[in-house]
């Protein structure tokens, strides 16, 4: 990391830029171009790890990245085996390790079908990918490194001695060392240089208007329109004008037996498995109630769209915390992973409280999802944005301790956010982003939110300090831009995680936010804090940072793709 003098000459445009084309600025020589595998590795995080499992032989970034890729795919096999055996002996651990060891094996699950699918696509390619397809293969690979990481995570938080003792730390940590080199060169032979240049010009604004006033722009066969019309709670379910939204089938849950499931889960596991966005969404529509379930919406059941009557009013709680013997990522009331979600009109809270730490109410893994007009309640660690692609629309967040954090790429617009009264002695942190690598193309925005106390840090005697974030990791990277803050927030702005811990390699910014809580004068003085311009704050629209004009109309999720 270049000294503070240094950086104060380079562009800040260019900082910016810099994560996501990181293995540019090492190297300019031509990904067709041979080289030994040391000249290629200098565009990789640790380029002596690196050298020692590539080919001796010369070739171009893109044959290293081919090897790479198939290497790290052969790893994650093997580290999955490793993981099942151990589950074998499930009789001779503890219900937490047991936890721990099925979380891992869930994560590489969704590795190796991450991996399979990169190592398709690069094998048959030996050029820049258009912008859409080479984010997509940046986002499953830098959710593999987030799936890595959460895997390590739950092993050191709940059974540190047992992990190393069974030899699972060593592994994981070197597949994740390969699984970055893999990143690393796929983002110097693969991404364009200019890949958060989309479609849609960077000046013209666009205000999708979709779900406008609770009411869903559907477009439905006659068949589905029949179902539609025969469902006796439709007041929600009113069509307005659009057709972005292509609906195959309609189900009903109602607690009283009136619909055609009295659970979400039963409804969810009537959806078609594997679906394709040009096969329209299953809409389950929940009914007002409590529902007391642990909801989970597995990879197969993709393109599902979950529709209630309304923040508290169709209610699905939890209470399970790390304090009861659940991993924090095995903890959450409603868990997504299937891609393409759309969740609308619902409450989510895990209840466990302030007293049992970690308790999560929305773990979301689900790539190119979106949650719109929904409460998630909890303390420590609400939302758990956790990988992929991800979009929140005038949702209200509650809670105390890091309560969003994760590694996805996502973005929160026109959201409510409720830092509430924590224990005694605790602190409140807004985010606590977890990017690990400096070529994930991860980070969370925050655009045009609310950030007010909820009544019960309101009402209190003013001791809680809140503060808009911390770094969960080396490269946490978290923006605010036209963000309301009320003066709950402290005027330091940030909180540091562990010393100095991330400071440099960190990436935390605010652009053009108002309130008396959004006073720059007394921020933090960290060399990876910036208060930034609008063109460099563009950088985390929709547009750019998501390119969200290609797949979020099809949700009917409202947005604004610019700054406003």
């Amino acid at each position: 990391m270049a000294s503070k003098s240094t950086l104060c000459n380079i562009p800040l445009t260019f900082l910016i830029l810099l994560p996501f084309f990181a293995s540019i600025a090492f190297s300019d020589t031509p990904p067709t171009t041979p080289v030994s595998p040391g000249t290629a590795c200098k565009s990789t995080p640790d380029p002596s790890y690196c050298k020692s499992v590539l080919p001796t032989q010369n070739g171009n970034v893109y044959d290293y990245g081919r090897f790479s890729v198939k290497k790290s795919l052969s790893q994650a096999r093997k580290f999955l085996n490793l993981v099942d055996k151990y589950l074998h002996r499930g009789s001779t651990l503890s219900a937490t390790a047991v936890r721990a060891l099925q979380d891992c094996r869930t994560l590489g699950e969704l590795n190796l079908d991450f991996l399979s699918s990169s190592f398709q696509t690069v094998n048959k390619t030996a050029r820049f990918l258009p912008s859409l397809q080479a984010d997509d293969i940046q986002t499953l690979l830098s959710a593999i490194l987030t799936n890595q990481q959460t895997c390590l995570d739950g092993l050191k938080d709940t059974a540190s001695a047992w992990s190393v003792r069974n030899g699972l730390s060593i592994p994981l940590s070197n597949d994740t060392k390969l699984y970055s080199v893999s990143l690393a060169l796929f983002t110097k032979g693969w991404v364009p240089s200019r890949k958060n240049k989309v479609s849609s010009p960077l000046h013209q604004t666009r205000k999708q208007l979709g779900f406008k006033n609770g009411r869903l722009p559907l477009k439905m066969s006659s068949r589905t329109r029949a179902i539609y019309e025969s469902v006796s709670r439709r007041k929600l379910l009113q069509t307005s004008v659009g057709d972005d939204v292509v609906v195959r089938d309609i189900v009903t849950v109602s607690q009283d037996g009136s619909g055609n499931f009295t659970t979400i889960n039963d409804a969810i596991a009537a959806a078609p498995n594997k679906s394709v966005s040009t096969d329209g969404y299953f809409l389950i529509y929940v009914t007002a109630g409590v529902y007391e379930e642990y909801v989970s919406i597995d990879k197969k059941k993709t393109y599902l769209m979950m529709v209630g009557d309304g923040i508290n009013q169709t209610i699905i709680t939890g209470n399970h915390s790390v304090i009861d013997g659940w991993t924090t990522f095995s903890s959450a009331t409603f868990v997504v992973v299937g891609q393409g979600f759309v969740g609308v009109n619902i409450t989510i809270r895990n209840t466990a409280g302030a007293v049992k730490h970690q308790a999560v109410a929305v773990r979301n893994g689900a790539d190119l999802s979106a949650f719109y007009s929904c409460s998630f309640e909890g303390y420590q660690d609400t939302l758990y944005t956790h990988s992929m692609r991800q979009f929140y629309r005038e949702c209200d967040i509650y809670g105390t301790v890091d309560f969003i954090f994760g590694n996805a790429k996502v973005v929160f617009q026109n959201c409510n956010m409720y830092p509430r009264l924590p224990m005694k002695g605790q602190f409140n942190a807004i985010t606590a982003q977890g990017r690990t690598d400096p070529n994930q193309d991860t980070g969370t925005s925050i655009h045009n939110c609310t950030i007010r106390a909820a009544d019960d840090l309101a009402s209190s005697n003013g001791a809680t300090a809140t503060y808009l974030g911390r770094p969960w990791k080396e490269y946490s990277r978290t923006v605010y831009m036209q963000t309301s803050m009320d003066n709950v927030i402290d005027s330091a702005g940030w909180r540091a995680w562990d010393g100095e811990f991330a400071l440099s390699t960190l990436y935390y910014a605010e652009f053009n936010n108002s309130g008396p809580g959004s006073n720059t004068n007394g921020r933090v003085t960290w060399q990876g804090y910036h208060v930034i311009n609008a063109t460099d704050a563009a950088n985390f629209t929709v547009s750019n940072f998501l390119l969200g004009d290609d797949w979020l109309p099809q949700t009917g999720v409202s947005y604004t793709n610019t700054l406003i």
